[in-house]
């Protein structure tokens, strides 16, 4: 089971209903079909074997005694697979019947879990043939009987439970229980009818109890072949995981499996991260033996940018929200602090246009005047026009205060004091100006009363790329968790909202979006381009936040993390590539935690930041050696 993916699959068969042997047929080749696929469990739909709409048939001993056979044929018949499944039948226990789910692995009948509540309304009539189960688990002719969680002998996380349609609908299912006691994976075996509406419902109750579980989630739906004679069965198969819906089938189709790779590493760690995810009681383990499939070719996948909305309607709204969310932070301490006046290190790059951006609707909020928002540009050596003009022109269509210091002589002085060539191109060279930067912005901030609003982003932060006491500092920084592939679309989007309001500030905007990223710390190309690209120095910034996504929210180790960015990024990046940039990240991170150790104020915002204040805390003295060596494994792997 590498980096702790399995694939699993959801199945409605073809059926005929009480047509117990047709059943079985279907079943028994799904199951290897399933298998044939590298699949390690599959869930079936309730009463799979019988149908659910038998009606009174369910009380005729010749049919209740044919479906235990057929399930002991389906064992027989699957023996030698390398697969756990869970299918539906009636089952009779001390002489009352039970609607139940059958997990079987390898020839075994490893145990029968009851359902629990059983529905008597509207259109459900189960209580004239079934009894709900509310009893401890006991054992039957060598098998258990009850509420149980399956665990693998060989990897403890692939555990899973099982409950029953119904069990789910009502307010406290019993795969809560299990998820506090260990299950990783919940199986609902079901037969819900469909009625207008019910497909969205259904769907979003999957996936917010994978969500409230934070584990996965497999519902399996009975379909075609049910009698139509009062309902109607649409085989709506989902599965989900911690609230993202991995795979759904087609309804009103006449037989379908979907599958997906649930990714039990990842809810193992958001299971262990939650000190609040505690189990409530000892619920009985039932161990089996299978061997998952190692060598996945994974069929999830994995967008590029974690950090973004996928969907467009999506993105619009987060990024609203985070624009909102930023901007109350910055509002909020200089309402406190009774402050009217916010300085910016205006460069015309993404970041301190973003802080601006902030700036203007924090002053919104508060009902501020903008003239109270002082702009500085400070060319210097690498300055070129494009960043200088779009600066210039992004205070003036704002209607904030402009300031222009060109910082060159300031920065030969201080060459001359600390006895520095200014023809020697190195640190020093660069940092000598981000931190005579710095250094004006904070005098002009105590000369007007005001604060310096910070412009470095999360991206930055990881990677160490800021001077330290330069650009590093400020006294409110509100950009501080957002990451650069987030921070572009910020800019897009507030590009596109003044489009029709102000065409000339949305133009400027979107040439800021164009400009490659750079400190412009060096001297430009001879024809006055930027010549220091900062993703030509230290990488794409669309891989490090891949990176940094899936290393800090998620802990992934770095081969795992190297092994998903070859999927996302097939096509864009060579392996060598991805392998070198990642190497960089990794060395990067650890060298950098100084920088992040003290940090000035800022909101988070995302999920991910590395407030040494917040979320993250790690010693600025530790070693990148464990990580490297397991990056460094993967690649005599690959």
């Amino acid at each position: 089971m590498k980096d702790g993916f399995i694939r699993v699959a959801s199945c409605t068969p073809k059926m005929r209903i009480t047509d117990i042997d047709y059943n079985c047929d279907n079943i028994i080749s799904s199951i290897k079909t399933a298998c044939d696929n590298k699949t390690s469990l599959i869930v079936f739909p309730e009463l799979s074997i019988t149908g659910y709409t038998c009606g009174d048939l369910f009380l005729q001993k010749a049919f209740l005694d044919k479906a235990f056979e057929g399930l002991y044929r389906i064992a027989d018949e699957t023996a030698d697979l390398n697969i756990v499944a869970i299918v539906g039948l009636p089952y009779v226990n001390n002489e009352k019947l039970y609607n139940v789910g059958a997990v079987i692995c390898k020839g075994d009948i490893l145990g029968f879990v009851p359902k629990r509540f059983i529905p008597n309304y509207s259109e459900f009539y189960e209580l004239r043939h079934f009894t709900p189960y509310e009893g401890l688990i006991e054992t039957v002719d060598g098998t258990p009987f009850g509420n149980m969680i399956f665990v693998n002998e060989n990897y403890p996380e692939f555990s899973f439970a099982v409950e029953i349609c119904e069990d789910l609908w009502v307010p406290n299912p019993p795969s809560i229980g299990y998820a506090l006691n260990g299950a990783m994976i919940n199986c609902n075996l079901s037969a819900s009818d469909e009625v207008i509406g019910k497909g969205q419902y259904r769907r979003n109750l999957v996936t917010m109890q994978s969500a409230r579980t934070v584990g996965a989630y497999i519902y399996t739906d009975c379909g075609f072949g049910e009698s139509t004679q009062d309902m109607v069965f649409a085989g709506h198969d989902l599965i989900a995981e911690n609230g993202s819906l991995l795979a759904e089938s087609k309804k009103f189709t006449d037989a379908t499996i979907i599958y997906a790779d649930i990714d039990l590493q990842k809810l193992t760690h958001e299971r262990r991260r939650m000190n609040t995810f505690e189990g409530s009681s000892d619920i009985k383990k039932v161990y089996f033996n299978t061997l998952p499939e190692q060598e996945l070719k994974l069929m999830r996948k994995f967008y590029k940018h974690p950090f973004v909305p996928a969907s467009k309607d999506d993105l619009a709204d987060r990024c609203e929200e985070i624009l909102t969310m930023q901007a109350l932070g910055l509002a909020t301490r200089l309402k406190h602090i009774n402050c009217s006046k916010a300085v910016i290190g205006l460069s015309g790059g993404l970041d301190s246009t973003l802080a601006l951006i902030v700036t203007v609707h924090a002053f919104g909020m508060l009902e501020l005047d903008r003239k109270g928002i002082i702009c500085v540009t400070m060319p210097c050596f690498g300055t070129t026009s494009r960043t200088k003009n779009n600066s210039i022109s992004l205070a003036q269509a704002y209607g904030t205060t402009l300031k222009e210091v060109n910082i060159a002589d300031a920065v030969n002085i201080h060459f001359r004091d600390i006895g520095h060539d200014a023809d020697v191109h190195d640190v020093t060279y660069e940092n000598c100006q981000a931190r005579e930067r710095t250094q004006v912005i904070m005098d002009i901030a105590n000369q007007c009363g005001g604060i310096v609003v910070g412009t470095g982003d999360l991206s930055e932060l990881a990677l160490g790329w800021a001077t330290y006491n330069g650009d590093h500092m400020s006294m409110y920084g509100v950009n501080t968790s957002i990451p650069k592939t987030l921070v572009r679309h910020l800019v897009s989007f507030e590009a596109e909202r003044t489009s029709g309001s102000d065409p000339e500030l949305s133009k400027v905007l979107t040439d800021v979006v164009n400009t490659p990223v750079s400190p412009e710390l060096l001297p430009p190309t001879a024809d006055g381009q930027i010549s220091q690209k900062t993703e030509d120095l230290v990488g794409p910034y669309e891989l490090h936040d891949f990176f940094l996504y899936y290393f800090l929210r998620l802990g992934f180790t770095p081969s795992k993390i190297f092994r998903i960015a070859k999927i996302a990024f097939d096509g864009l990046y060579d392996t060598a590539t991805i392998y070198k940039w990642e190497e960089t990240f990794i060395k990067r991170f650890f060298a950098q935690q100084f920088k992040r150790s003290c940090l000035p104020d800022g909101p988070k915002v995302g999920t991910v930041t590395l407030s040494p204040r917040g979320d993250w805390r790690m010693p600025s003295d530790s070693t990148a050696k464990v990580w490297l060596q397991d990056l460094e494994m993967t690649n005599i792997v690959n």
